[in-house]
């Protein structure tokens, strides 16, 4: 995959994937002999017949004869997308976006804590209950190990599998509406062979400790199986799962340029009777070819395969974002083209029948109390309302700055306060709070406050602020988020944001932008997609960098020469 944000620690441009060597590679390099086996697979035309064996114990979501099945034994063939949750905590109206846009699946990037933050058990029950609202079979993953072997930061699958099990008491009951991916791309392209073991060891402990979920494996070579591992050894990594309740995940990015090599791929598992999907793929064309979506779409819909596309947007490269800013209104050519297109998601997606035919939750929550305001600063104001309600829960707050006929949100919180920053000294504002539930339903706005910010304690500054953030850290090293805020009148462009490390940090990689680095004082011009920030509007800014024992944040940033207010 590349990887679905800005703020990625290595941006999965294929440059991550396919190192010096893969660009020229002609045809799928196979390693070891083809499965055993070549009986033939239940026809795409009975995917609504598939029973399962008599005497299988099957708990929800589970495999018989190589296919993916319910519990009640109906064929269901994902048809979704990929969701970026960790790195987008407040992005919850993407599961019901994506929902509307007529997916009956999606895959949720989560973190175990070895790299980025971790996402706890209470976070991670509010993902399942928003994917059943939506009405939506979710399969959960671990980002943690991407590249593993290759990648100096990636975990390892044992540390992933721990996570899981940590979360046994959130998972368990779950079995009908979710999948254990174990680890994204848990190998990179140094040994591949090395991936098989401790993928049967992950898979054996899982069972051990009593999660009985169907378990996704991602392949090897940053999940692309370019020379072949998964291939060769499936039946094996399969017969360690003594439940049989596994599913094989390829990422097909531009080594599948070619008809032939996916065919050839997907139609080997099917032929071996063992279950695969398609766990991501791109469509768009870059340096290193251009993958032959049409054929993996119209393969996977002929063989009754799944398929979750990458991905929903916050891409490190906005070409493989669905949607635009997160804005289910604004869907890219590869959007159309996923949700609308040949073999597309509104064509072929069946809801699960595990959610019983009956209507998704349409009501929305009451409106929240008129918000007060605390605290007002030259640059940030603190509101308070009183809580909504809703017939199943309030899931989160947005706050919202009203003017001109028009609002935009500001602020988000699951609590009844939030902060809203980045204002301009000595202004009037108008805001007010929507409550929203887990299916994405909002309220009407509470009452409007008005709130005028102070003048200001006299420091000159320009018309920015900057937000810094440290996302994730590993030893010796750590992953940044900076937003720029424009809060003049007038877009600016192009600009240079000017800023110093204290602690002798050194930045190693960013998107968003180019940094050049003398000591401490680093210097930012912008990438041709942050090139302008206009009036009101904020660009964001991912890095990588260096660290010793001591990480202190910057104390100051300039904007073409003029100091930011930061937050």
């Amino acid at each position: 995959m590349r990887t679905a944000r800005r703020d990625a620690p290595e941006p999965k441009t294929l440059s991550a994937r396919l190192l010096t060597g893969l660009a020229a590679l002609i045809g799928l390099v196979v390693v070891g002999a083809l499965f055993p086996g070549a009986a033939l697979a239940q026809s795409p035309g009975s995917r609504t017949a598939g029973v399962a064996p008599a005497g299988a114990q099957a708990v929800g979501l589970h495999i018989s004869d190589g296919r993916l099945l319910e519990g009640n034994g109906n064929d269901f063939v994902m048809r979704g997308v990929n969701h970026a949750h960790t790195w987008y905590p407040g992005e919850t109206q993407s599961l019901a976006d994506v929902k509307a846009l007529g997916a009956n699946s999606v895959r949720v990037v989560l973190s175990d804590g070895h790299r980025w933050s971790e996402n706890g058990p209470e976070d991670v029950a509010a993902v399942i209950e928003r994917c059943k609202a939506n009405r939506l079979i979710c399969v959960l993953e671990v980002h943690d190990t991407t590249g593993y072997g290759e990648d100096a930061a990636a975990g390892t699958l044992d540390h992933a599998a721990d996570y899981w099990i940590g979360l046994k008491d959130v998972l368990a009951g779950q079995e009908d509406y979710v999948v254990v991916n174990i680890g994204n791309e848990p190998w990179g392209n140094t040994d591949p062979a090395g991936w098989t073991e401790p993928t049967m060891a992950a898979v054996k402990k899982l069972r051990a400790a009593g999660l009985r979920h169907t378990i996704m494996v991602d392949a090897p070579n940053w999940g692309q199986d370019w020379q072949g591992v998964m291939r060769a050894e499936a039946q094996s990594v399969h017969d360690a799962d003594p439940t049989g309740n596994l599913i094989f995940s390829i990422h097909m990015y531009s080594v599948y340029d070619t008809a032939q090599e996916i065919t050839d791929y997907l139609n080997a598992f099917v032929d071996a009777k063992l279950p695969i999907l398609i766990g991501e793929f791109g469509g768009p064309a870059d340096q290193y070819g251009d993958p032959d979506e049409d054929t993996m779409m119209a393969t996977a819909e002929q063989l009754g395969l799944g398929y979750l596309a990458w991905s929903w947007s916050g891409n490190t490269d906005p070409v493989l974002d669905l949607a635009l800013d997160f804005d289910p209104s604004r869907l890219s050519d590869w959007g159309e083209r996923i949700f609308h297109g040949a073999d597309g998601i509104a064509r072929t997606s069946q809801e699960a029948t595990v959610y019983g035919g009956g209507a998704p939750d349409t009501q929305a929550p009451t409106a929240p109390g008129t918000p007060t305001a605390t605290a007002v600063t030259d640059t940030s104001v603190t509101l308070g309302w009183t809580a909504a309600t809703d017939d199943t829960a309030v899931t989160g707050y947005d706050v919202v700055r009203l003017g001109d006929g028009t609002e935009t949100t500001v602020a988000s919180s699951t609590t009844t306060t939030a902060t809203v920053t980045g204002l301009a000294p000595g202004t009037a504002y108008t805001f007010a709070v929507r409550a929203r539930d887990a299916a994405g339903n909002r309220s009407a706005a509470s009452a409007a406050v008005e709130v005028t910010t102070d003048e200001g304690g006299g420091i000159p500054g320009g018309a920015c602020s900057v937000g810094y953030r440290v996302v994730g850290e590993w030893p010796g090293g750590f992953q940044g988020e900076i937003a720029v805020r424009n809060t003049g009148s007038t877009a600016v462009g192009p600009w240079t944001l000017a800023f110093a490390f204290a602690d002798g940090q050194t930045v190693t990689h960013m998107w968003g932008g180019t940094a050049t680095q003398n000591a401490g004082a680093v210097s930012v011009a912008p990438a041709s997609y942050t090139a302008t920030i206009p009036a009101g509007g904020t660009v964001t800014l991912g890095f990588t960098a260096q660290k010793g024992g001591t990480n202190t944040a910057p104390a100051a940033f300039s904007l073409n020469g003029a100091a930011c207010t930061t937050t």
